[in-house]
């Protein structure tokens, strides 16, 4: 295994998980830094991975987390914070002499975004390059994943309907695991990468009713799009439990994605790692069980 070992933030999320799995494939050691030491932390110490418990708010335990490491994977749930974990991170990656970091961005992240948390990554990406890390900026469109969550899947199971103010808006869902493959394949060389801004799609750029469609292709039944409002959309996002600050942060970029800022197809995956990523049918028929 080579000496080096590479920090990975969020470990047991999606984009975090699969960047653990993609490292370890590559032979890679892997930290993980984790906030709870629950199942999913013994989970990856049975396969190997050191994990250190921490918070991202807590310069302390992040330096402590960066020592002895060539590159980190950071990324920060939406909620607030973003900024200060953004400055901590880089100031302990100064201080520990990590050469590279690969940082979650998102396709919406703008100065002038009206998501409060959108204009946060925008800033954060410019505290990384004020730090002068060797960072490369990640910005994907929406999840493919999107579709496995409860506000979503759960008409989408029992009544064959997505219910989304999209309206007309077009991308290319973009799986958590082809993220995972990307950024392994930049911590794994980081050189070529470093300040790079990369928009990451996945292969086909469809609207609202051709991903229903797709996802009806597979599971072999009537899936269509519902049109909504926002302030439906606003009220279901509440009903669902979620907070304040992604709500408006949801609402916003919805409205993003209908004015085409999340338009694009893959031009990156393919060429960082050998392998194109996943249309909606094949992530669909890979986590088929969770639709049945």
């Amino acid at each position: 295994m080579n000496a080096k070992k590479y920090l990975v933030t969020g470990a047991t999320g999606h984009t975090g998980g699969y960047t653990v799995d993609a490292l370890l494939a590559r032979g890679l050691a892997v930290r993980a830094f984790v906030h709870n030491d629950g199942e999913r932390a013994a989970a990856l110490r049975a396969r190997g991975v050191e994990v250190v418990l921490g918070d991202l708010l807590d310069i302390g335990s992040v330096r402590a987390a960066l020592d002895g490491i060539a590159g980190a994977y950071f990324i920060y749930p939406i909620k607030h914070g973003l900024v200060q974990a953004t400055a901590y991170f880089a100031q302990a990656m100064r201080e520990a002499g990590v050469e590279a970091v690969v940082n979650m961005s998102q396709i919406s992240a703008r100065r002038d975004s009206l998501s409060n948390a959108a204009r946060d990554h925008w800033i954060a990406e410019r505290v990384f390059d004020w730090s002068g890390a060797g960072v490369t900026h990640i910005r994907p469109t929406y999840f493919a994943e999107w579709l496995l969550y409860p506000h979503v899947r759960a008409e989408l199971r029992s009544d064959g309907i997505i219910k989304l103010p999209f309206g007309a808006g077009r991308h290319a869902p973009i799986a958590a695991e082809d993220q995972g493959r990307v950024i392994a394949a930049i911590l794994a060389d980081p050189a070529p990468h470093r300040g790079q801004t990369y928009v990451l799609n996945g292969p086909v750029e469809m609207d609202e009713h051709g991903i229903a469609a797709a996802v009806g292709e597979v599971l072999g039944r009537d899936v269509r799009y519902q049109p909504i409002g926002m302030e439906e959309y606003s009220r279901r996002l509440a009903a669902s439990g979620l907070w304040p600050h992604i709500i408006q942060h949801l609402c916003e970029v919805a409205a993003d994605c209908s004015n085409g800022v999340f338009e694009g197809e893959d031009s990156v995956i393919g060429k960082l790692t050998g392998m194109p990523p996943m249309t909606v049918q094949q992530f669909v028929a890979k986590h088929r069980a969770a639709f049945d």
